[in-house]
């Protein structure tokens, strides 16, 4: 019966075979083939090249020098190379300019190759042969070179030659003797003179000592899979699949199958029964998991729901500052400060999800259903329900492709009758496929439920901000302080001016007024004038300026100029007092560790928030990218801050300089697939559902959050409870930034002809400071940069103060005020 089967089979086979002419002459394997043949043609043509040169050499050496390559176009030159001309060329390429008698190993790479891609199989490890000829090839030639000199020839070519020269000049000769003795004994050691050698050779060619029982063994049991079923089995198939209709009996099978090959192999019946067990222990187990793990069309997924994650909320009303108590406070600028109170908020929502079950389930059918239409089966799905969308969660049965799940969006969509259907596959960290489905009832993440909330009261950041809730209902807030720069987009009406909101007003009621000072940047005019009640404890501006929110584009590139120079103030601050950072820094200075007298001061954090960046870039340009640049890439470590938002994420706008800079990305719902990767360079927010859902990307890392939404109405109350506190005399006031365009700035050619009436009481405190800083003048005078800067030209002048020092501060040449005292006398006197 099994011989009948087997003639059936090999007639199978015939059919097979004659089919394949039919085939295109071109195929993978063909291809293959043909460069088999050539690379062994090329190892046997450098095999005869190789030995024809060896003996031949003196005699062509001469003419392939003096003809070099064109030597295989001259036929009238009499070459002794058994190939030839191209031979001749080859031998001499090879002996004497490079390896010298190396070479040998080149045609083994060759060969190697070759023979693997002739046979269609890997007979050889041409990757370990590649591996040990390089290393041989290298090691024969510089040691040739070494040990013969210029005697060395053809034993090394040129490149030996030359590398056992340079590394002789390097470490010299003894050097370079120790070293080949190492790297040779090293290589022998590990490869020639351990036991285990001749298996490692054995194994380049695929060889294994086997016994003769094992021999008959494994033969067996190859007819053992070719006569299971009565059909020939492929080598990696399971010997035990079975069709649907048929009973699963694999002793009968077994022994009907020994006994059937009895006959032909009666001396091989023991080793035959013996590895049919084998495989029936193995095989057995995996059938019952194959089933297990893949979906018929009639079973039930049942679907996991995860629990919903609930934030612990306290009761305070307030929202405790978390200070650190050292000997300086600078909170006690304004010691009757308070926070704004949680009552100032309003409950736009309970906080709590509500899980609609009947949702999930349908939701979950249609998923498997509109899969199942794609030949994609899952063996598990598990739903974890966001405020906004709810994620699915599967993992597909073995053999599924994720390219082919991640190409069904649409159709996904479709099914479901939703939009912003995305699906991540797979979910970083996860073994499983995530499907984002957008809630028929969308909960209302609330500013006060994130603020009451535990995790902002306790944190430990240093800029915290309430971003949001997670997919898993959990609260969302990042360190601004570490993020180092956020930028943002969206379009209009889908939560950006919310978003910005909401980040101001985490700030607000974390930080002290002493500690954090906000520069707004609003070309439209109405989305952030609404904080210039909190002018004189938040705000800093420029100098002699009215309005605490800029709005007018050169006032614009005047501030973010006079940020660059605080930038550069801060660093020579942070130099002179060995530190590396702001924290350090202040740490430093509220332990009195540092002088006031010599300038060093408490330094807040500076936010610079821009909306609308799109017309500032429109109307500006390369005016306004390259000071944000700069303070991009160096204001990190001194405590400025980056907050840009804009609608039109393109990159006209978001250029790269910029781009490269802010390692946070923020998204809300976007038009296209272009500005999504603009903005995140990745797809997805062109998917959201907008009203506040949003994608946040913090060093390539993606998260989907709900965006909390706070009021206008609750932001206004929260300017007037701290507009109407005491606060600071006037706004944090900026370094003046001079216009070089601007003539009015210009010093006449005398700076002593109109001495200004503040000139003596300038020079006290210079004097007094031993610093000639012109912003010390402009901060303890109250002075602007233009008219501080003048009064310095003129100290300068009168000879109490040195030249410009760029960065650093100038040098006062009059030691004490007593001097100073007789110095201003006698200028009284002189004029």
């Amino acid at each position: 019966m099994a011989k009948a089967k087997r003639a059936a089979n090999k007639g199978n086979t015939n059919k097979t075979k004659q089919e394949e002419h039919l085939d295109p002459f071109f195929t993978k394997k063909r291809i293959g083939k043909f460069f088999g043949f050539g690379f062994v043609l090329l190892s046997l043509f450098l095999t005869v090249a190789f030995l024809s040169y060896f003996f031949t050499w003196k005699q062509d050496q001469d003419k392939v020098l003096e003809a070099s390559w064109q030597l295989i176009f001259n036929r009238d030159l009499q070459i002794a190379n058994h190939l030839g001309n191209l031979g001749a060329l080859f031998g001499h390429l090879f002996f004497f300019d490079l390896f010298g008698i190396a070479s040998f190993l080149v045609i083994a790479i060759f060969g190697a190759f070759g023979i693997n891609l002739v046979s269609g199989k890997k007979v050889l490890k041409a990757g370990i042969i590649t591996m040990h000829a390089l290393f041989l090839i290298i090691w024969i030639s510089t040691f040739s070179g070494f040990l013969l000199g210029g005697n060395a020839f053809p034993f090394a070519g040129g490149l030996g030659l030359n590398l056992s020269g340079w590394l002789a000049g390097i470490i010299g000769r003894i050097g370079l003797g120790i070293l080949l003795a190492f790297s040779g004994g090293i290589y022998a050691y590990y490869f020639i003179g351990r036991p285990e050698f001749i298996m490692h050779f054995g194994r380049l060619f695929q060889l294994k000592s086997k016994s003769t029982e094992e021999e008959i063994e494994e033969e067996s049991f190859e007819k053992v899979m070719y006569d299971l079923d009565g059909n020939k089995i492929e080598p990696n198939k399971d010997p035990f699949t079975h069709r649907k209709d048929e009973t699963f009996e694999p002793i009968e099978q077994h022994n009907e199958i020994d006994l059937s090959m009895e006959e032909d192999n009666d001396d091989k019946e023991p080793f035959l029964i013996k590895k049919a067990e084998k495989t029936l222990e193995v095989s057995e187990p995996e059938l019952k998991s194959n089933n297990d793990t893949s979906v018929s069309e009639t079973e039930e997924v049942e679907l996991d729901i995860e629990k919903v994650k609930e934030e612990k909320i306290e009761s305070s009303n307030e929202v405790a500052h978390k200070g650190i108590d050292t000997v300086y406070d600078p909170t006690l600028d304004l010691p009757g400060y308070k926070f704004p109170t949680l009552d100032l908020l309003e409950d736009h929502g309970e906080g709590e999800i509500q899980i609609n079950k009947d949702e999930l389930e349908q939701n979950k059918n249609q998923i498997i259903e509109t899969l199942s239409n794609y030949n994609i089966k899952i063996s598990k799905i598990k739903a974890t329900v966001g405020p906004t969308v709810t994620l699915y969660e599967i993992v597909p049965a073995p053999g599924v492709r994720i390219s082919k799940i991640k190409n069904l969006e649409d159709d996904v969509a479709l099914s479901l009758a939703a939009l912003g259907i995305r699906i991540i596959a797979p979910i970083p960290g996860k073994g499983t496929i995530g499907i984002e489905v957008p809630n028929e009832k969308k909960s209302t993440v609330s500013m006060k439920y994130m603020l009451a909330s535990e995790k902002f009261r306790n944190s430990k950041m240093q800029l915290p901000m309430a971003i949001g809730k997670t997919i898993t209902n959990e609260i969302y807030i990042t360190d601004l302080a570490k993020m180092p720069h956020l930028l943002m987009a969206g379009a209009t009406g889908q939560g950006k001016s919310v978003g910005l909101n909401a980040i101001l007003v985490s700030l607000l009621y974390w930080c002290h007024p002493s500690e954090l000072k906000f520069v707004l940047v609003d070309p439209k005019k109405v989305e952030l004038n609404i904080y210039k009640a909190i002018e004189k404890h938040y705000l800093a501006k420029l100098p002699g300026e009215d309005e605490p929110i800029i709005t007018d584009t050169k006032k614009v590139i005047h501030t973010l100029n006079a940020l660059c120079i605080e930038m550069d103030e801060r660093y020579d601050l942070l130099k002179n007092a060995n530190v590396r950072n702001l924290s350090e820094y202040n740490k430093k200075f509220k332990s009195r560790k540092l002088n006031p007298l010599k300038g060093h001061r408490y330094l807040p954090f500076i936010v610079l928030v821009i909306d609308e960046f799109a017309d500032l870039m429109m109307t500006a340009g390369k005016e306004v990218e390259m000071p944000i640049a700069r303070l991009a890439q160096l204001a990190r470590a001194i405590g400025i801050h980056l907050v840009i938002a804009t609608q039109r994420p393109s990159v006209n706008i978001i250029t790269g300089v910029i781009k490269a800079n802010f390692p946070g990305r923020m998204a809300f719902k976007v038009t296209s697939k272009v500005d999504s990767r603009t903005i995140l360079d990745a797809s997805g927010a062109d998917q959201l559902i907008g009203r506040g859902d949003l994608l946040l990307s913090i060093n390539g890392n993606i998260v989907r959050l709900q965006c909390p939404f706070v009021d206008t109405p609750e932001v206004d109350e929260i300017v007037k409870f701290i507009g109407d506190q005491k606060g600071y005399e006037e706004a944090f006031l900026l370094p003046e930034y001079i216009d070089p365009k601007d003539e009015s700035n210009k010093l006449g050619d005398d700076p002593l002809e109109d001495i200004d009436p503040m000139f003596e009481e300038a020079a006290r405190l210079i004097v007094q400071h031993q610093q000639g800083s012109t912003s010390l003048i402009q901060r303890r005078m109250k002075l602007g940069y233009n008219r501080a800067g003048r009064i310095m030209d003129q100290l300068e002048a009168a000879g109490i103060v040195g030249p410009n020092a760029g960065s650093k501060a100038r040098d006062v040449y009059i030691p004490d005020e007593y001097e100073l005292e007789r110095f201003l006398q006698q200028m009284q006197e002189g004029v």
